[in-house]
């Protein structure tokens, strides 16, 4: 029997990506589409960019979207997407959350909906992206001392957050094999006279430019070498691959709260 999906932020680049996966699945089945009110794309059919008819109609309507779906595809922003969790919690339908930004309380209210529903939340659904992240626990543990380390990133120009969550859980990673919290040690810019840098701080460096996929580096820079933990993503397929790969997971979880580390068991 397919998998239901719904997928939110329907008419959006990612939106598009995961209904085409969803479409090419063999396991898979689109079940309901997503977009703000104010999309030229509602009423219209979800798969229409396609070339082709899924029956599926996007809409605004939450309950009307949910229905009939087992889990929701969630890329959108932090508002949207908690406003889409309180209705999966209402209807019993699992979430896999790509959606970054979010504050500590807006995290705090995901926690609180993962005690009825199922979640798997990642700044970043590739499974590249998460077996870098268990490298560079393994890399921070063993470069514990004499290395100085700077995080860089780059995406395209319409995004709105910055760092990118994945860059912050690469920090987040790296902080905690080095026994320390990120929000006392991370460095997010450095403008004139900064004096020496300080060898227990996590720097961070951002670029945001033209259609740039997703690049992320973690730099080990020490006396005589420099060691980097690189991944580019060439194209969102690879997002909407292990968002799939999460859904086929949570439908054997009613309940808790998850991550891609669990989904992929390298945990």
């Amino acid at each position: 029997m397919s998998l239901r999906i719904a997928v939110a932020g329907a008419s959006g680049r990612m939106g598009q990506m995961l209904i085409e996966a969803i479409s090419a699945s063999d396991d898979c089945q689109l079940a309901g589409a997503l977009d703000v009110a104010t999309s030229p794309a509602i009423g219209q059919d979800a798969s229409a960019f396609l070339g082709r008819k899924s029956g599926v109609l996007i809409t605004a309507d939450l309950h009307a979207g949910l229905s009939t779906a087992q889990a929701l595809i969630d890329f959108t922003r932090p508002e949207g997407t908690l406003a889409h969790l309180a209705v999966c919690r209402e209807l019993g339908v699992k979430a896999v959350i790509g959606t970054t930004g979010f504050s500590d309380e807006q995290k705090a209210q995901i926690a609180a909906h993962a005690e009825h529903i199922a979640i798997v939340m990642a700044p970043n659904m590739s499974v590249g992206v998460n077996v870098v992240l268990k490298l560079l626990d393994m890399a921070a543990r063993a470069l514990n001392e004499g290395y100085d380390i700077e995080i860089i990133e780059a995406h395209h120009r319409h995004k709105v957050d910055a760092p990118s969550g994945t860059a912050l859980k690469m920090g987040e990673v790296v902080a905690a094999a080095l026994g320390r919290d990120l929000k006392d040690c991370a460095v997010y810019g450095r403008e004139g006279v900064t004096g020496e840098r300080d060898p227990s701080t996590i720097g961070f460096a951002t670029v945001r430019g033209g259609d740039i996929v997703g690049d992320h580096t973690v730099l080990f820079a020490g006396t005589g070498e420099r060691i980097e933990i690189t991944h580019r993503s060439s194209s969102r397929a690879t997002y909407a691959q292990g968002s799939l790969r999460a859904a086929r997971f949570l439908a054997n979880h009613a309940r808790g709260l998850f991550g891609m580390n669990d989904v992929l068991g390298i945990r």
